[in-house]
């Protein structure tokens, strides 16, 4: 085997690690593709050799790489959930099977990245994005994400501590009993379907806000309040044909399809038994990426 070919068989080996990386720095699948591509790019116009960990190289690359991605996304607009047009924008979705996830994906949704902290990374400076992503998701050390930035350790250590106490106050704790959520949505469900108003303000949080992203050719809307957020989910629920349990980024979530074809997906955030957030993803260019299958019949 040549030199080449090996140093390409160790790459493959940290490709999902790395992919795992780029989709919590960038929340885009093929952002994160991209991103892993200059990788191997930059890998191979270097002295490999000379590379002790390359793991920990590789990785800190990736983050070099989606650091540059996310300050040129802020050059062009300045709310990081909308895009330059006040579009909401959320991060891609990685939609599964009900009952379990496949094996790559359990590599990128290592821990348990729901949408909600997807959410919240997104409104995160891109400084903290990576010193939070690298160090607190992936025990990345400070003194080697601080060159990435350009920063001291102790800097980084701060950066990293206010993305956390950001995802703190909104990213619940995951819950330990996957059915009790699972009954949460299979009631919201139920009520929309069945157009029962007060069950679904009784399954919704008074404050709930649910954001919907459209694309370039759909609306995008944002929802706040149980009243307002239940009369849209009794009117959506008149169109899809099927709604579908399904796990959205590892945790229970809907996919509604429509003559064979995903019309929407929505994440639902959960605290103590009651919606706090639902985000829902309309865009036709990228629901056609989604495999309905996992939907099952």
């Amino acid at each position: 085997m040549s030199g080449k070919e090996l140093l390409a068989r160790r790459f493959e080996e940290h490709r999902p690690h790395l992919r795992a990386v780029a989709y919590r720095m960038l929340g885009s699948l093929s952002e994160a593709e991209d991103a892993v591509q200059e990788a191997w790019l930059r890998l191979n116009r270097s002295d490999a050799d000379a590379v002790e960990n390359l793991g920990g190289w590789l990785t800190t690359v990736v983050g070099r790489v989606c650091l540059d991605m996310l300050r040129s996304r802020t050059t062009r607009r300045e709310d990081p959930l909308h895009d330059q047009d006040g579009q909401v924008r959320l991060p891609d979705p990685i939609v599964s099977r009900p009952d379990g996830l496949d094996p790559e994906q359990e590599v990128l949704l290592a821990d348990s990245v729901g949408i909600a902290l997807m959410v919240v990374l997104e409104t995160l400076a891109p400084a903290e994005r990576l010193a939070f992503v690298l160090h607190d998701l992936f025990a990345v050390p400070f003194d080697e994400i601080a060159p990435v930035l350009g920063r001291s350790a102790a800097s980084t250590r701060q950066l990293a501590s206010r993305g956390r106490r950001r995802v703190a106050g909104v990213v619940p704790p995951p819950d330990p009993d996957p059915a009790r959520l699972r009954a949460v949505v299979d009631a919201f469900l139920a009520a929309s379907r069945g157009g029962d108003f007060d069950a679904l303000v009784d399954v919704l949080d008074p404050e709930v806000v649910a954001r919907s992203d459209g694309g370039a050719l759909r609306p995008s809307l944002v929802r706040r309040g149980a009243a307002e957020v239940a009369s849209q989910a009794i009117t959506f629920a008149r169109f899809a044909q099927a709604a579908r349990p399904v796990l959205v980024n590892g945790l229970p979530g809907v996919l509604a399809l429509a003559e064979g074809r995903a019309m929407s997906v929505m994440a639902f955030t959960i605290r103590d038994g009651r919606i706090t957030a639902l985000d829902i993803l309309t865009d036709p260019e990228r629901l056609a990426r989604i495999d309905v299958s996992v939907a099952g019949g």
